[in-house]
C-alpha cells in the first residue's frame, strides 16, 4: 500500500481500488474503527496500520491515566469533607460544651440566689 491514509475516506479510497483490482485492505475493519476513534479523539492519523494502532493505543493509555488521576483526585476531595465535616463537629460540639457550661453555672447561681432569698424570707 503506497498511499498514506489520512483518514477514513482514504481508508475507504483504497478499499474501493483494491476491489476493483480484486483484492482486499488487510485489516480494513479493524482500521477502519481505529481510525473512528483517533477522529473521535481529534488525532490525526499516522498513514499506517500499525502507527495507527500504536497511536490508538497510546491514546487509549492517556485517557485511562487522566480518568485515574480524577477518580484519585475525588477520593482526596471526599476525604478533605470529611474531614473538614468532622472538625465541624468537633467544633461545634465543643461549643455547644461551653453553652451548656454557662447555662448550668448561670442557672445554678440563680436557683442558689432564689433559695437564699427564699430562707431569707421565711
Amino acid at each position: 500500500m503506497a498511499n498514506k491514509v489520512n483518514g477514513i475516506e482514504d481508508l475507504e479510497e483504497i478499499k474501493a481500488a483494491a476491489a476493483a483490482q480484486g483484492m482486499q485492505v488487510p485489516n480494513y475493519q479493524e482500521w477502519s474503527s481505529i481510525l473512528e476513534s483517533l477522529e473521535e479523539a481529534g488525532v490525526k492519523s499516522t498513514g499506517s496500520f500499525e502507527g495507527d494502532k500504536a497511536k490508538l493505543q497510546e491514546v487509549e493509555k492517556t485517557i485511562n491515566d487522566f480518568i485515574n488521576e480524577v477518580k484519585t483526585q475525588e477520593v482526596a476531595n471526599q476525604k478533605t469533607k470529611e474531614t473538614d465535616m468532622v472538625k465541624d463537629t468537633a467544633q461545634s460540639d465543643k461549643d455547644q460544651t461551653i453553652k451548656a457550661t454557662v447555662a448550668n453555672g448561670t442557672s445554678s447561681m440563680i436557683l442558689a440566689d432564689y433559695m437564699k432569698y427564699y430562707h431569707m424570707l421565711s
